[in-house]
């Protein structure tokens, strides 16, 4: 089953969108059909999200810091379909559909770099403000992406994303990265694994600390799709053989069917019909 695409809102004063966990008044005034059509309806829905991610005519429509203030687990399941966007100082950007992610809780968290509530210069952004990004390094050469959320030291790795816009400009940058002789990249190979999304979209380790809310050079939007459950798999984490009972929790989430997932789990998603 794949994603489900938003539907026009009910014929009912209230309506809350799901993205935003903002409920807002539809009351209607002067000169307003109380009995709009569906596309009307549409056109009101939109209209709420837009002014809610919004803040000025020039403003990106993002997602705001109360969006990243939950529980990991929770984000982590709320970041997938959510569209991630790098802009370069040229003005172009390119774009990105959030499709596997990783939550990692902290404190008891065996896996976690924060696990016993540790907290050093490396991970501090973890601890930070929910919404920060945090950036480290694998193996001397590789960035990955986190960003954290309610909890000290909980955060999610954004582990894939599905290529939206912008193709070329991640092909060059992960080039610089790969052997002459290597087979040209396939669309779905662009950004399946935390660390080629970070080099398709020239993610280093200098925006680690950085806000997602307000930066001028990455930031995420609202998706086009709401994911529901019968969309989501739950299955273990990966490369983490080293934490106990933790390596089996599944705390590990993507999009059912989706081509540019990292690793298939073929039992869960089975377990997940």
């Amino acid at each position: 089953m794949g994603p489900r695409k938003r539907k026009p809102l009910p014929a009912r004063p209230q309506a809350k969108s799901r993205r935003s966990g903002v409920t807002a008044e539809l009351q209607p005034g002067p000169g307003v059909d109380p009995d709009p059509s569906p596309q009307q309806r549409e056109e009101e829905e939109e209209d709420l999200v837009s002014r809610y991610f919004n803040t000025g005519k020039a403003a990106h429509r993002r997602l705001p810091s109360d969006f990243f203030n939950r529980p990991c687990v929770t984000l982590a399941k709320e970041f997938l379909g959510q569209v991630m966007v790098r802009k370069f100082p040229d003005g172009s950007e390119v774009k990105g559909r959030i499709v596997e992610t990783e939550a990692y809780l902290g404190g008891e968290d065996q896996a976690s770099h924060s696990r016993g509530g540790r907290q050093t210069e490396r991970n501090a952004a973890m601890f930070m403000n929910p919404g920060t990004m945090y950036v480290y390094q694998i193996y001397g050469v590789y960035f990955c992406l986190n960003v954290s959320s309610r909890g000290d030291g909980a955060a999610v790795l954004i582990r894939s994303l599905e290529p939206l816009q912008g193709l070329d400009a991640m092909r060059q940058f992960r080039s610089k990265r790969r052997k002459e002789t290597g087979k040209p990249l396939k669309d779905h190979e662009l950004c399946n694994g935390p660390s080629k999304l970070c080099q398709a979209l020239n993610i280093t380790k200098t925006f680690d600390r950085g806000d997602l809310a307000t930066s001028s050079e990455v930031w995420i939007e609202p998706g086009p799709e709401i994911m529901s459950a019968a969309d989501i798999i739950s299955t273990s984490r990966i490369g983490i053989g080293y934490a106990g009972e933790w390596v089996t929790k599944p705390l590990r989430f993507y999009i059912k069917g989706n081509k540019c997932v990292s690793v298939v789990d073929r039992k869960a998603e089975k377990g997940n019909d």
